[in-house]
């Protein structure tokens, strides 16, 4: 059996422009709330988000089987791991930053930091950003916001999480999960996602699969969140991708492929 990799969403990032009609512990993650947020530089994460934390450190079950921590290098997720897994990483848990699962958009939020300043940002935290390049955050090439591009860096990043074989926390964004997933479900939930703050699902990888390591739900995971409802059939999925990513690049959240 494949282990298990446990994906989980960042938590709740700071506010540049006040929502006064919305109470600032009910925000969910704030820089997808209003097209005003998008211009962020990189933001952090909310008292709220801190709190989100604490919550998920404390409730995930999995923090004695994970020996390895994968991570976005854009600062809210880098954030969410080194406090909700902190203490996995003070046990000996490897802690390894990831380009490849950065944020699909080249909105100013979804953009990352210069590497000097991440480093700087971790100072004597026990990331490895021996993975992530000078360019990493420059949106061009093989890190451009366009379906192919985002597609063919998930399908390295499921290759590389495979090799590893070790039951993994990946700590990553609301649009690249769909991506990362293939999974397209409940994806108009949220503004841009179907993955609430925080939240965490399982997956293991499809015996026998090599060419795309695509990954699959676990059970108890499904259960843990729908209850009994039944999973869509692949041309759903099929169907329901090439909507939301239509409705993302009206929203600017990525470009199509011909426009890049």
């Amino acid at each position: 059996m494949s282990p298990t990799i446990h994906l989980v969403r960042h938590a709740q990032v700071s506010l540049a422009y006040p929502i006064p009609f919305l109470h600032t512990d009910s925000l969910k993650a704030v820089h997808n709330l209003t097209p005003l947020n998008h211009s962020m530089d990189d933001p952090a994460l909310t008292p709220h988000g801190e709190n989100q934390c604490a919550n998920l450190r404390a409730r995930f079950p999995h923090h004695s089987s994970i020996t390895l921590l994968v991570t976005s290098p854009l600062r809210r997720t880098l954030q969410t791991t080194l406090l909700a897994f902190g203490g996995d990483i003070d046990r000996g848990v490897k802690c390894i930053a990831l380009p490849e699962i950065q944020e699909t958009s080249n909105l100013p939020c979804d953009t990352g930091s210069d590497l000097d300043v991440v480093k700087k940002r971790l100072d004597q935290h026990s990331v490895d950003l021996s993975h992530v390049p000078e360019d990493w955050n420059s949106k061009k090439g093989r890190w451009a916001p366009d379906p192919k591009a985002i597609d063919a860096r998930c399908l390295e990043a499921r290759k590389w999480l495979k090799a590893k074989g070790e039951e993994a926390a990946v700590v990553s964004h609301g649009g690249l999960m769909h991506y990362l997933t293939e999974d397209w479900s409940d994806s108009s939930k949220c503004y841009g996602t179907g993955w609430e703050n925080c939240e965490f699902r399982s997956y293991r990888f499809v015996e026998g699969d090599d060419e795309h390591a695509s990954m699959e739900e676990t059970l108890e995971s499904i259960r843990r969140r729908k209850g009994t409802e039944t999973p869509l059939s692949k041309d759903e999925k099929a169907r329901l991708r090439e909507n939301t990513t239509k409705s993302w690049e009206e929203m600017g959240f990525e470009k199509a492929s011909s426009k890049v």
